[in-house]
């Protein structure tokens, strides 16, 4: 199942079918660790949150027959949930840490960037937190911009820009 199927399993989540629910965890789950750990910094509080954050959706499943599009809903409860458990844990540095690879790849197009892991944590450090939140969705979360914007309250646009400029900032800051 595509995540264009995902949309067809909110009533099967909202009776409680725990093969949905499976499925869902393949389609998302390694995105959404991703994505948690990048916004935790650790990847201890990323397996928590994630688990956090399925538990909650069996306990208000009820809600989730009114759900359009699923992936955005899970990535906006997972930013949710962090924001929320950020205020017991600010451990950000492992997450930059674990990030900077990807990310250079992303801001200087190159496969490995061995050498620059340093250097992109701090750049990575040195973004504003909407910037670090659309790299991590983008490329941790694998979404789309629209699904970015949703998850966010922004814009398409915005969420585009943000991650234009964060790769901008990167270059910049490698050169």
């Amino acid at each position: 199942m595509t995540d264009r199927g995902l949309n067809t399993l909110p009533p099967a989540l909202a009776a409680g079918d725990e093969q949905a629910y499976a499925t869902l965890y393949d389609i998302l789950g390694e995105r959404l660790f991703r994505t948690a750990v990048a916004i935790t910094g650790s990847r201890e509080d990323a397996r928590d949150l994630v688990q956090e954050l399925f538990v909650a959706m069996v306990r208000s499943r009820d809600k989730l027959s009114r759900v359009d599009n699923l992936a955005a809903y899970m990535f906006t409860s997972l930013r949710r949930l962090a924001i929320r458990t950020s205020n017991r844990s600010r451990r950000n540095a492992a997450a930059l840490a674990g990030r900077a690879r990807q990310a250079a790849a992303a801001a200087s197009g190159a496969d490995e960037p061995n050498d620059q892991g340093e250097r992109m944590e701090r750049a990575l450090a040195a973004l504003g937190t909407p910037q670090r939140e659309v790299i991590a969705l983008k490329i941790d979360g694998g979404l789309t911009f629209a699904e970015i914007a949703a998850v966010l309250g922004v814009s398409a646009n915005t969420a585009a820009s943000r991650y234009r400029y964060a790769l901008e900032n990167l270059r910049a800051t490698l050169r």
